[in-house]
């Protein structure tokens, strides 16, 4: 792995401090001409070059199509797979008439891990999520069947997303679960709730936080989010940076334990993210920081439907 960027622990291995999420590049965000394989490809290039070398995908982002174009971004630069810590994910599945679903089954954990490695290009996974939790399969016989793909060689570390306090501990007590990718930011903190009691969860269990934050475009909330990213503002100007790196300078200084996975199909915000490393808060600014979220209540507005949002914070069944 590349250690040109600050680093953090992930397991037994470092990691750069700051991640690249990848689905934008093909999922989701279609703003600015949609998808360019060219211009992403040079992201990847330049995320590499500059040491933030843990890259994000999943097989459902296309669906396929991210992981393919980071397997072609393999293949046209061989020899640099050894610097990549790379993560993906399974679970979350489209049906032919296009409903949401989700698969834990061993059968598919293992198909899927298959998959994922072929259109990857690659013998071996670093972390593997599963993206949802299953409501039909214990997560106990999830977790086995990612362990055996441990035991094959086929991935180095078990992580969870979107996943319950409860089923991060009973995940954990069949094997040890590297990460879990929980949405956190300045407008959604939920995981530090005493409902959720999902951080405090991690830390007792060792299990790092990888960072995601997706937009909440809610036009009734459009205002309360507007006068949140206005109070940022003020701040940012003072540290001499923009409302994004200190949005994530604020998601680093949460501990060693935290790591922000932003996404850009574009060069230059990747080079604007990366600088976040630099802004520095000192502990009366992190909690000046904290303070302006809270002032206004803090970000406003869903991320997903409520279709979607019924599988985040996930449970499973309990094993018989």
């Amino acid at each position: 792995m590349s250690s040109k960027y600050p680093q953090r622990k992930l397991g037994n291995d470092h990691v750069s401090a700051q991640g690249l999420g990848c689905m934008g590049m093909s999922f989701a965000y279609t703003s600015n001409g949609g998808y360019d394989d060219t211009e992403s490809a040079k992201v990847l290039t330049r995320a590499a070059d500059l040491g933030i070398t843990f890259w994000d995908t999943s097989d459902i982002y296309g669906p396929h199509t991210n992981e393919k174009l980071i397997g072609k971004w393999f293949a046209d630069n061989p020899g640099r797979r050894k610097e990549i810590f790379l993560a993906t994910k399974f679970g979350n599945m489209r049906s032919p008439d296009g409903k949401p679903g989700v698969r834990g089954d061993p059968e598919w954990v293992k198909e899927a891990c298959r998959q994922s490695l072929e259109r990857l290009g690659v013998e071996t996974i670093d972390l593997y999520y599963q993206h949802r939790v299953d409501d039909k399969v214990p997560i106990e016989e999830t977790v086995k069947a990612m362990v055996e793909l441990k035991n094959e060689g086929k991935i180095r570390y078990l992580g969870l997303s979107e996943c319950s306090a409860t089923t991060l501990r009973r995940a954990c007590k069949v094997h040890p679960i590297a990460a879990a990718q929980m949405e956190f930011s300045p407008f959604a903190l939920e995981i530090e709730s005493e409902q959720t009691k999902f951080l405090e969860t991690a830390r007792e269990l060792g299990v790092m936080i990888v960072a995601i934050n997706h937009p909440r475009f809610s036009e009734q909330h459009f205002g309360d989010n507007l006068k949140l990213v206005e109070k940022l503002e003020e701040m940012a100007k003072k540290k001499n940076c923009t409302v994004g790196q200190l949005a994530l300078a604020w998601v680093l200084a949460q501990g060693e334990d935290f790591i922000p996975i932003p996404g850009t199909k574009r060069v230059k915000y990747l080079e604007e993210n990366a600088k976040a490393i630099d802004v520095t808060l000192t502990k009366e600014e992190e909690l000046d920081f904290r303070k302006a979220v809270e002032s206004v209540g803090g970000g406003k507005g869903e991320r997903y439907p409520l279709a979607m949002l019924a599988r985040c914070f996930g449970d499973s069944p309990e094993l018989k």
